[in-house]
């Protein structure tokens, strides 16, 4: 990867730019039996979009502050790297009463309506599927996203040393987070071409390296596990052959 990448954008573009078509983020939920995989150029759209959402629709600015009340997930993935895209600051399990804007999931929208600012919903339905009511006071993230624009400019370039993110009680700047990032790559042994299949939550800052930014500075991939103890030992092992699996997280 590029090393001269200073912001979560920078690793993104320059993925893209060196192979855009292989896997990036291989979503499993097994409660569900779901299963999605973003090639880097599916899941830039999907930053593209979003961050358009984001920027042009929500008025949001660098240095607001989102609190994102989302479980380990690929959209919460594409949520991360657009708000890094706009230089907004993610606040994992914030406040949303604090916060300029809430993105939630189905199971927090009463605790997202303290947000005084707009709020998104995610249904988390299997293909990114919309709510069958969009609920009151929310913008159903499936409705507003596919009409977005496919690519995107920020108003204002992301200031490397601006706020990235809050979780867990530890705050990182772009550039402290992607430093963060490629030094658990490489404690971790990855590299170009690593499959990194990892169950753990994104509400740590371990959970958010492995399940997205470790992976993304390596220039590798990440098989991400929703409900992962739903599944047994032998269809574990068979999905670690079948995924190409190197590293666990």
């Amino acid at each position: 990867m590029n090393t001269t990448d200073r912001t979560p954008a920078d690793l993104l573009r320059s993925a893209l730019a060196a192979d855009p078509g292989r896997p990036l983020v291989t979503f499993y939920d097994d409660a569900t039996g779901e299963r999605v995989e973003l090639s880097v150029a599916t899941f830039a759209n999907w930053v593209a979009k979003t961050a358009n959402l984001l920027q042009g629709d929500l008025g949001a600015e660098p240095g607001d502050r989102l609190a994102l009340l989302l479980p380990a997930h690929w959209q919460s993935a594409v949520w991360l790297l657009a708000c890094a895209s706009v230089g907004v600051s993610v606040e994992v399990g914030g406040d949303p009463a604090d916060a300029d804007l809430v993105v939630s999931g189905p199971d927090t929208l009463e605790e997202a309506r303290a947000c005084s600012g707009e709020r998104v919903a995610l249904a988390l339905r299997p293909l990114g599927g919309r709510f069958p009511q969009a609920p009151a006071g929310f913008a159903d993230y499936a409705v507003e996203v596919p009409g977005q624009g496919d690519r995107f400019a920020p108003f204002v370039p992301v200031d490397p040393a601006g706020p990235a993110l809050s979780v867990g009680g530890r705050a990182l700047s772009y550039a402290e987070l992607v430093d963060l990032a490629r030094a658990d790559a490489a404690e971790r042994g990855l590299a170009e071409g690593s499959r990194l299949l990892s169950a753990q939550g994104f509400d740590t800052w371990e959970g958010l390296s492995a399940g997205l930014f470790a992976p993304l500075a390596a220039g590798g991939s990440v098989v991400l596990c929703r409900h992962l103890d739903q599944l047994s030992e032998g269809a574990l092992a068979q999905r670690t052959e079948s995924e190409r699996v190197t590293h666990t997280a």
